[in-house]
């Protein structure tokens, strides 16, 4: 098969031929009919990620056809239409992942190729009325967004929720989700065309955060938040605990912009906030996202789709922070 390859740091993908996997007990081998990138790809590209390895195959994201399955599997997987699950090993524990947990595309090979093979609890039916991208759209973001919402977020019918960063691939498809259970969304951007983008998806307002002060704007808009979904942290986290109503929840999914290095304790205390990690999920908040999918007929959003030996030029677009919802590889 062929695939694209990471040879090292700051390496361009190279698309190559590579021993086609074989499944092992346990395990299914997907055709892959589209793969998503996530910033994940990126950071491993650049290094920034822990337990590199190389070569290595990236990608979390996909969706395609099982053609082979190892011993113990059912053969029926075979010429079933699937969705993968990127978050393996979870553990016993929903509160949080075990220490073997970890995600597909590193340390094991991953997407970006013609074949990947993966446990067969991690595969779904893909939903029919998704196509094969939109199916390839949602594992990773979906996932990671389903537990910060509603898991740890508490999300329900006539929740106010705000969503920062919006037109990233987790931010945007948790406003979906949260438009779709019921909540009032706000979002944030640094972008003026994704907040308007986002309007026309159901937000119900949105402010560049890039404006000095951009939280009082929020405050003057609306009475306090249920919820808030954030994944840069750093020096502005602290309007959060402002913006928070009493009894609020603030999960953290990410921490792109460093350190929150000033918290006012006081009001954090007096208006019972809760301040909450949130990464991934678990296999039955995958399942139960699927089938939020499936209720609600929800698509996520696809910014742009390249030829599967294109992956370098979509990982330098994904670089440049412009995209309004996911990129997709497709061969």
């Amino acid at each position: 098969m062929k695939a694209n390859v990471l040879t090292g740091i700051n390496q361009p993908f190279i698309w190559q031929e590579v021993t086609t996997p074989q499944p092992l007990k346990g395990e299914v081998l997907i055709k892959i009919q589209a793969a998503a990138l996530n910033h994940r790809d990126l950071w491993i590209q650049k290094g920034q990620y822990a337990g590199l390895r190389f070569p290595i195959i990236v990608g979390s994201d996909g969706s395609g056809i099982v053609t082979q399955v190892g011993e113990g599997v059912d053969e029926t997987w075979i010429g079933k239409e699937v969705i993968i699950n990127p978050g393996m090993n979870w553990g016993d524990e929903p509160a949080f992942q075990s220490r073997s947990f970890k995600v597909l595309g590193l340390p094991d090979d991953g997407t970006f190729a013609e074949y990947v093979k993966v446990p067969v609890e991690n595969v779904d039916i893909k939903p029919s009325f998704l196509s094969w991208d939109e199916a390839a759209a949602i594992p990773l973001a979906g996932l990671t967004g389903y537990r910060a919402l509603f898991t740890k977020g508490g999300c329900k019918a006539g929740s106010t929720v705000l969503i920062s960063g919006v037109g990233g691939g987790v931010a945007l498809i948790t406003m979906q989700m949260a438009l779709a259970a019921g909540a009032e969304v706000y979002v944030t951007s640094g972008d003026d065309s994704k907040i308007e983008r986002s309007k026309e998806l159901g937000a119900k307002e949105g402010v560049n955060y890039k404006i000095n002060g951009w939280h009082k704007l929020l405050q003057s808009a609306v009475d306090g938040f249920d919820v808030i979904i954030d994944s840069a942290a750093g020096e502005s986290a602290k309007n959060f605990i402002e913006l928070a109503r009493p009894g609020g929840r603030i999960v953290f999914y990410g921490g792109t912009q460093g350190p929150i290095t000033t918290l006012n304790p006081q009001k954090l205390f007096w208006k019972q906030l809760s301040l909450l990690g949130s990464t991934i999920g678990t296999n039955e908040e995958f399942k139960a996202m699927l089938s939020l999918f499936e209720t609600h007929t929800i698509h996520p959003v696809v910014d742009a789709v390249f030829k599967m030996e294109e992956a370098e030029q979509a990982v330098r677009k994904m670089e440049k922070g412009e995209q309004f919802g996911k990129i997709l590889l497709r061969p």
